[in-house]
């Protein structure tokens, strides 16, 4: 769907953030909720050539994959009025010309008692998308995400912000996927950081 399609007819939209979205989004918005959408599961499994990575070392970064029983944690965010052309404008530059994610609407559900359903836009990466990677171990996703920098910055400073805003915003829910790639990029980068502190004699 292109920015124009999504926004006609519409006077405001909310739109569904599961990765850098939860801590960047850089767009107005009118309020923002916590919440989570159904049937789907969050995967470090698409490549980043771009804000996270380059061709030669693409980085990891995180797509929604069909699970059934599955839920994904994170924050809708409701753009109005003339926020929604722009902002529509700048995510697809973000993640579409530079991601290579697509559109499609999901039902989110905000965190607390008595809050409605609300129909919201989320951008995922399949498998069609040139630079999707795919699953890998545990280890394998995080030896290339400790490793990798693009224009927006570190592979790993996009992971440890994720995990962040889990523990913070969402502490009840646990995400297994993402906190052992957390935990093995850390045991990566822990020695290298010790030794770097250590004092060097002439």
């Amino acid at each position: 769907m292109k920015p124009q399609d999504i926004i006609t007819g519409k006077s405001s939209l909310w739109v569904f953030g599961y990765g850098s979205l939860v801590w960047k989004p850089d767009f107005k918005y009118k309020r923002s909720k916590v919440g989570y959408i159904q049937g789907y599961k969050r995967r470090f499994w698409h490549g980043d050539n771009y804000h996270r990575g380059n061709n030669e070392t693409p980085g990891r970064v995180v797509t929604l994959i069909e699970e059934e029983d599955a839920c994904t944690w994170g924050v809708a965010f409701e753009v109005a009025g003339s926020q929604l052309e722009e902002s529509l404008k700048y995510l697809n530059v973000r993640e579409t010309v530079c991601g290579g994610y697509l559109t499609q609407f999901v039902e989110f559900i905000p965190r607390g008692e008595a809050q409605s359903p609300i129909q919201a836009l989320v951008y995922i990466a399949t498998a069609d998308n040139p630079i999707y990677l795919g699953p890998a171990s545990t280890e394998e996703i995080a030896a290339q995400i400790s490793v990798c920098k693009g224009k927006t910055g570190h592979n790993i400073e996009y992971l440890l912000r994720l995990a962040d805003f889990m523990r913070h915003s969402c502490p009840d829910v646990d995400d297994p996927h993402l906190f052992s790639i957390e935990a093995a990029c850390l045991a990566i980068i822990r020695p290298i950081l010790l030794a770097a502190q250590q004092p060097v004699f002439a």
